[in-house]
């Protein structure tokens, strides 16, 4: 539970409101979602959200933070298993692209809600953003890579490219491992100088 959310009373429908902001965020875009349209959706009105969440922007930072811990948990999980670093990297990847390609609205809302479009969240969402790339920051410090790979520019560029898919997904063309192996097959042969 978000540590914005105030405390629960007998007819908390905060899990409900935190679905509908994350679906109505990710329709329609955070900006064009109104807190109307929120309260509309849970069938409670506007005034009561607030007795959830102090203004807008908390409740878009509850929602990317159920977001982050939803994906952070998925790839934690599909980690552990693993012990090879490229393999835990692909586990990783995989886990990322199930839960962005399946259109989960909260991960949509992670993915699409930069936090400079945010001004007075920016700093909340920023952390929450970090904290879920550190995942991948760790992954790729644990890889065999050549002297002088820039780790850093490495990450960035792997979970843009993970990111940027949603945009050119087709279902049933491939399956997000086929993608995440693809990518890192890719990477894999410019790194190492591999056919």
């Amino acid at each position: 539970m978000s540590s914005i959310a105030r405390a629960p009373r007998s007819d908390n429908r905060l899990p409900r409101l935190l679905d509908e902001a994350a679906r109505l965020f990710r329709q329609k875009g955070y900006h064009a979602a109104s807190i109307r349209d929120v309260a509309a959706a849970v069938g409670m009105l506007p005034g009561s959200l607030y007795y959830h969440f102090a203004s807008k922007e908390d409740l878009l930072v509850a929602v990317y933070e159920e977001g982050v811990r939803q994906i952070s948990d998925a790839v934690v999980v599909a980690t552990a298993g693993q012990s090879d670093p490229w393999r835990r990297l692909e586990a990783g990847c995989v886990a990322h692209l199930e839960a962005l390609l399946r259109l989960n609205d909260y991960a949509q809302v992670v993915i699409r809600v930069l936090p400079r479009d945010v001004p007075k969240a920016r700093s909340r969402l920023t952390l929450l953003r970090d904290a879920y790339e550190r995942l991948f920051t760790d992954l790729i410090a644990a890889l065999p890579l050549p002297a002088g790979v820039d780790r850093r520019y490495l990450r960035l560029m792997l979970l843009g490219a993970l990111n940027w898919s949603q945009n050119w997904y087709h279902e049933g063309k491939d399956t997000p491992k086929t993608i995440a192996r693809r990518f890192l097959k890719l990477l894999q042969v410019s790194l190492r100088g591999e056919e």
